[in-house]
C-alpha cells in the first residue's frame, strides 16, 4: 500500500483540465463525420449508410444527420472526398436540427430552464445531482457515463453528482433506444423531477432511435423526444466521456456552443 505513496507523488495529477483546457483526442480517433462537400452528390449515397443519415435532395444537396449516425465509417470509406472523421471530442447540441451538418443546422439561444440551472448551481456551490436512465440501451453509452466519476474525469470537482433518487436530481440523462415498455417509466421518472431540470439525450440511440428509428411507415423506436422534449443531444455510438461532460456544462450554462466559460 505505502508503494502506491511515491508512485502517486512521481505522476502527479493526472485528472483532466477539461473544460480550463481542451481536451485533445488521440491519434487515429474517429469523431463525428464531416460533410466536405455536399453539392452535386449522388442519390447513390444515401446507401451506404445502414442508419439512414444520410440525404440528397433533388437539387444534389447532401446532408448528414448525426443524430443518426452510427459512425460505422462507410460513407468515410466510400466517398473519403465527401466525408472524413473530425478530431474533436464535443458533439452536443442544443437543437435536434443542430446535429444536421450539411444544411442549416442552428443550436438557438439558451432556454429559460438552462438559465435558472446555471443561477441554481452558482447559488448551491455548483452542485447539480444527475440522474442516468437507460430505456433500452446497447450498454455502451453506460460505459461512458460511468468514466466521468473516475477519476481521470473526476466530475465532481465541476460539481456533478450522481444520484438514484429523481426527487433529487437536476439533470436527467437518457440513453437508449425509448422502447414500449420504457415510455412510461421515462415519463414518470421526468414528472417526479423539481424545477428547474434539464434532459440529455446520450447517444445516437437516444437522440433518434438509431439503427431502430422509425421507418417510412413508422415502424420501429424512436428516440428520447419521441416521449419528451430534450435540452441537449448528444450523438455518438457511443459518446465519448468528453462529450458527455460537454452536454452536461452545456446544459447548466457553464460553457456556450462555443466552449467559453
Amino acid at each position: 500500500m505505502l508503494a502506491w505513496i511515491p508512485r502517486g507523488l512521481r505522476q502527479g495529477v493526472v485528472t483532466t483540465a477539461y473544460p480550463r483546457r481542451r481536451e485533445v483526442p488521440p491519434d487515429g480517433f474517429h469523431g463525428p463525420v464531416a460533410v466536405l462537400d455536399g453539392i452535386g452528390a449522388d442519390r447513390e449515397l444515401e446507401w451506404c449508410c445502414p442508419a439512414g443519415a444520410i440525404a440528397v435532395g433533388d437539387d444534389g444537396r447532401l446532408t448528414l444527420d448525426r443524430g443518426r449516425c452510427i459512425q460505422c465509417g462507410e460513407c468515410v470509406r466510400v466517398a473519403p472526398h465527401r466525408f472524413a472523421y473530425e478530431h474533436r471530442f464535443e458533439t452536443a447540441a442544443r437543437r435536434r436540427g443542430a446535429l444536421i451538418v450539411g444544411g442549416d443546422g442552428d443550436d438557438g439561444d439558451p432556454e429559460p430552464t438552462r438559465a435558472t440551472l446555471a443561477a441554481q448551481a452558482r447559488a448551491l456551490g455548483r452542485s447539480i445531482h444527475v440522474r442516468h436512465i437507460d430505456t433500452g440501451s446497447d450498454g455502451a453509452e453506460e460505459w461512458e457515463i460511468q468514466a466521468l466519476w473516475n477519476p481521470y474525469y473526476d466530475i465532481q470537482r465541476l460539481g456533478f453528482f450522481l444520484t438514484a433518487a429523481p426527487r433529487h436530481a437536476d439533470i436527467l440523462l437518457a440513453t437508449g433506444v425509448v422502447t414500449a415498455a420504457m415510455r412510461e417509466p421515462l415519463a414518470r421518472t421526468w414528472a417526479v423531477m423539481p424545477e428547474p431540470k434539464a434532459l440529455i439525450a446520450v447517444g445516437t440511440d437516444a437522440c433518434s432511435g438509431g439503427l431502430s428509428a422509425p421507418d417510412g411507415d413508422g415502424e420501429g423506436a424512436g428516440g428520447i423526444d419521441s416521449v419528451l422534449g430534450v435540452d441537449v443531444y448528444v450523438p455518438g455510438s457511443p459518446p465519448p466521456p468528453i462529450a458527455i461532460l460537454d452536454a452536461l456544462l452545456l446544459a447548466v450554462g457553464i460553457l456556450g456552443r462555443e466552449g467559453s466559460r
